[in-house]
């Protein structure tokens, strides 16, 4: 029999979709399980991308450009400018997805055995992505007793090498819902100017910032322009995960130049999701209002029964709509399979995504969970309440 690639024995799985058989089998047995561990968002997407929806009647879905449909980056540009990013629409390359900018980015600026530095836990994809472009990933840990805050730059100093060709940031994080500040960002970009790195910048959950925050986007760090990657989607802004729209955004001619080459090998991104996502730019600001108000009510009430919990702690994330949390257990992969197997309360269970599959680090994370807190309060109380009770049954309680 032949034998499978080297990368597709190294491509990790995924730790959001994993336990998906675990949770059908609850299903099965007639067991209701709460679905915290994948960022799917339960909201309804804006109506204006629903009508544009509902009065396509192209008889043909024809091609686009490579790099998009000219009329969609164009209205892109208008609304960055609204968010303080100045660029033009040849600045810009639609891809499918986050995901496949990011594999462009990868791709067009990194070789193989190439390194990248990524504060973790970070997105578990990230791990892939690196793996299917030959990179590899210098993880640095954040801590949890400190919100999950930048490294000290010395940290990222201490990881350069010859190799080191980017460093990759998610703001605000998934998984961890950290925020990093202004400064944060400024001190990372004397790490850049010195060694002359790329900086790569997942910002899809931009519009989700907490408690008076705002966000600084890597596109407004002065003197990096040409080192800067903005990696952007609309699955999340929007709730339309399933659209698979997604852009890489830079200001380097020549990385632009060389990353289309690469979206035209794959001829073009969705043609009928770029015609939704352009109608979407027009999402009146009272959709985003609402949207923040009810994510801010589903972080309050998660933080704070989980750290009602014994032995539980979770700090307070300042955007997206994730957070992680620490629970008295032995190892959160086999607590969350059991939590699905064994385990249910009045009926009910949650499906959580184990934290080790969110860093690179060998054996970090055993302890925590990432939670997306993607459905309404009530469903988050009664999912919280089957955690707690949970935690007491849970044969490798560590507390």
């Amino acid at each position: 029999m032949p034998k499978i690639s080297t990368k597709g024995q190294m491509m990790p799985e995924s730790p959001i979709r994993k336990l998906v058989p675990y949770a059908e089998g609850a299903k099965k047995r007639g067991v209701k399980v709460y679905h915290l561990n994948i960022g799917q968002p339960d909201i309804e997407m804006p109506q204006i991308m629903r009508d544009t929806l509902k009065n396509f009647n192209d008889k043909v879905i024809e091609y686009s450009h490579s790099a998009g449909i000219l009329s969609y980056r164009e209205r892109l540009c208008t609304y960055y400018q609204k968010h303080d990013i100045h660029i033009s629409p040849d600045d810009i390359i639609i891809a499918a997805g986050g995901s496949e900018a990011i594999l462009f980015a990868f791709q067009t600026c990194l070789n193989p055995e190439d390194e990248i530095i990524i504060p973790e836990p970070f997105y578990a994809n990230y791990n892939g992505f690196a793996i299917s472009s030959g990179v590899t990933v210098k993880p640095i840990i954040s801590d949890i007793k400190d919100g999950f805050s930048l490294p000290p730059i010395s940290a990222f100093e201490e990881l350069i090498t010859p190799k080191t060709k980017a460093i990759m940031i998610c703001n605000p994080s998934n998984p961890t819902g950290y925020l990093y500040s202004r400064e944060e960002l400024e001190s990372l970009k004397e790490v850049v100017k010195r060694y002359d790195l790329y900086l790569m910048a997942d910002e899809v959950y931009r519009e989700f910032c907490y408690d008076g925050t705002s966000h600084f986007s890597v596109m407004n760090l002065e003197g990096i322009e040409n080192n800067v990657i903005l990696i952007d989607s609309v699955s999340k802004r929007y709730s339309a995960c399933g659209v698979r729209i997604g852009a890489m955004i830079s200001k380097n001619k020549e990385v632009m130049a060389t990353a289309l080459k690469f979206a035209q090998a794959r001829l073009s991104p969705p043609s009928l999701g770029q015609l939704v996502s352009e109608a979407a730019i027009d999402t009146p600001d009272a959709y985003f209002e609402m949207v923040m108000n009810e994510y801010l009510d589903r972080r309050n009430i998660v933080v704070e029964l989980i750290n009602k919990m014994e032995g539980a702690f979770c700090p307070m994330p300042k955007g997206a709509f994730y957070t992680v949390a620490s629970l008295p257990v032995d190892d959160t992969d086999k607590f969350c399979q059991w939590l699905l197997e064994e385990f249910h309360y009045q009926g009910e269970t949650l499906m959580l995504a184990p934290a080790s599959g969110f860093y690179s680090s060998k054996g970090a994370g055993k302890n925590e969970v990432r939670i997306s807190y993607v459905l309404n309060v009530e469903d988050l109380k009664k999912a919280m309440k089957c955690l707690e009770e949970g935690l007491k049954k849970y044969p490798g309680r560590t507390v």
